[in-house]
């Protein structure tokens, strides 16, 4: 007799939309200024959308891509390209026209979506994309000169309100490419999958205990990771996401008391901000905000601040090849009763893989595991369901980074006794003086502690006895006027000396679009003429 043949749902987002439009129909899914979307509002959007890009030629595996800040249509397209059968490319805001040029050629991107604002960026590149066929606009504010296409909403109300079938062959279909923020040379794609996306989207549920009742701010980029997978974690919660365009500190402030805020994502950069506005002072949480942290590690200093306003925060880690966050400092009951400082200094550790993460070690040029003394030095490496497919038609890149079956991260790091990693460098950061080992980011978080800093970036430069020795650079608080000498003085109270700032500089410093300190920029000026890489 035959055996029964048994039937297995694909492992997708698309099962989230679906589940929660029929679960929480009437609960709201979106709020952007007085614009508020039900879940059956949005689901009919998501709809709309995805017939009206297969109506425009949409197919299997096409790319298309998003300029857009964070506002509902990007959301709507993490749903609707997948749902017509496209890979989603949503492009960093940020980036100038030869940088967008580049990602719309090589992912070969079909279409393009363009927020008016943004459209300047793209104006002088049109005649330069090879694959782009058709450019829709998308007026969210009245700002910017539309390009030649459709507008958004009017391109929406083409499509059918009738759910497509899923077109997905298998489960490890693509279902996003994010390219990397280089820093020399050319970005790289990342390939992201459908399970990979849902099985990461489900772990941020569980270690950030999101739910129905939870109400989402979208301070982190949703083209950073596919906003760390939030974009469909947030919709399988049946939770509320608030939309934002831009980050000013008070408004933000103001919007998460107003709409009572429960969860946001933000590079510690962006706490910074947050923590020493003057809104904070008035700041009174009528609900517990969950913060989660990540893409450069926080001091203790600043997680106390923020744990000090009454919010709990959360630090991940992770790169864009993980999807973002790979692991958590999870934290255990029994350090409740540490002092403040001491229960920051832990959470400010990288943690543990989630819970749908596979393996993550710290190990030698061997690919052996560094012993667990909380000092050993060694590359982190990841592997399992929420690490990358490769990347996008570059695969003696993609050979390189998973060496040894594991993908190599660049960064440094340490276990501690109790399994916890803790990240000390990158490898291109590390600085080695006269054959000692300084990590920059334990520099760095002697110099938080210091009331006057708002934020420090330590990096090597040349040096005629030791070869290399440590320089800061460092934005002051306003109306602050700490010295170098001061601050020099400071750290040898904290640090051994030789690990302490020879030389500092004040001003603001170089960033990324996602709130990383570009480290390169600052030596590429000190190591100008000398033989340093600089990568």
């Amino acid at each position: 007799m035959p055996e029964p043949e048994v039937w297995q749902s694909k492992l997708t987002p698309l099962r989230f939309l679906e589940r929660s439009a029929a679960v929480f129909r009437e609960r709201t899914a979106v709020i952007h200024g007085d614009r508020r979307y039900s879940y059956r509002e949005f689901a009919e959007r998501v709809h709309r959308l995805a017939s009206a890009l297969r109506a425009a030629g949409i197919q299997k595996d096409d790319r298309v891509a998003f300029l857009v800040p964070n506002i509902p249509p990007l959301l709507e397209a993490h749903f609707a390209v997948p749902l017509a059968g496209g890979v989603l490319v949503a492009i960093n805001t940020r980036l100038i026209g030869d940088e967008i040029a580049y990602i719309l050629n090589h992912s070969g991107a079909k279409m393009l979506f363009v927020d008016t604002e943004l459209a300047g960026q793209v104006a002088p590149i049109r005649h330069r994309l090879e694959t782009v066929g058709t450019i829709v606009n998308v007026i969210d504010v009245p700002v910017g000169q539309p390009l030649d296409g459709p507008e958004y909403e009017a391109f929406l109300q083409a499509g059918s309100t009738t759910p497509l079938d899923w077109p997905l062959r298998d489960e490890t279909d693509m279902i996003a490419i994010n390219y990397t923020s280089g820093t020399t040379g050319s970005p790289k794609g990342v390939m992201y999958n459908h399970r990979g996306a849902y099985l990461n989207a489900l772990a941020q549920i569980v270690e950030l205990r999101l739910d129905g009742d939870s109400v989402y701010l979208w301070t982190l980029p949703m083209f950073h990771c596919n906003g760390w997978c939030y974009t469909w974690a947030g919709i399988a919660a049946g939770a509320a996401h608030l939309c934002l365009r831009r980050i000013d500190p008070g408004p933000v402030w103001d919007l998460i008391q107003r709409e009572r805020v429960t969860h946001f994502c933000a590079a510690p950069t962006v706490l910074i901000s947050l923590a020493n506005d003057p809104a904070i002072k008035k700041v009174k949480l009528t609900r517990k905000l969950r913060i989660a942290t990540g893409g450069a590690p926080p001091s203790p200093t600043l997680i106390e601040q923020m744990s000090a306003v009454g919010a709990e925060v959360t630090h991940l880690y992770g790169l864009t090849e993980t999807y973002g966050p790979a692991t958590i400092c999870e934290w255990q009951s029994q350090w409740d009763g540490l002092t403040p400082a001491e229960r920051a200094g832990l959470k400010a550790r990288q943690g543990v893989s989630h819970i749908n993460a596979g393996g993550v070690r710290v190990v030698d040029e061997n690919m052996g595991d560094v012993p667990a003394d909380g000092e050993t030095m060694g590359e982190v490496v990841m592997r399992g369901n929420t690490v990358m497919e490769g990347y996008f038609r570059q695969p003696e890149a993609t050979a390189e980074a998973f060496r040894g079956g594991w993908f190599h991260s660049g960064d440094i790091g340490v276990v501690h006794p109790d399994g916890y990693l803790e990240l000390r460098d990158r490898k291109k950061d590390i600085i080695i003086s006269g054959g000692e080992n300084i990590s920059t980011i334990e520099v760095e978080r002697a110099l938080a502690q210091h009331p006057d800093v708002l934020e420090a970036a330590v990096i090597a430069v040349p040096d005629p006895k030791w070869g290399e020795v440590p320089k800061a650079f460092v934005m002051r608080k306003e109306g602050t006027a700490v010295t170098e000498q001061e601050l020099i003085a400071f750290c040898r109270e904290r640090l051994a000396h030789f690990k302490c700032p020879k030389g500092i500089a004040f001003g603001d410093l170089p960033k990324t679009s996602t709130g990383k300190i570009q480290k390169f920029v600052l030596r590429e000026k000190e190591w100008a003429g000398r033989d340093k890489r600089i990568q």
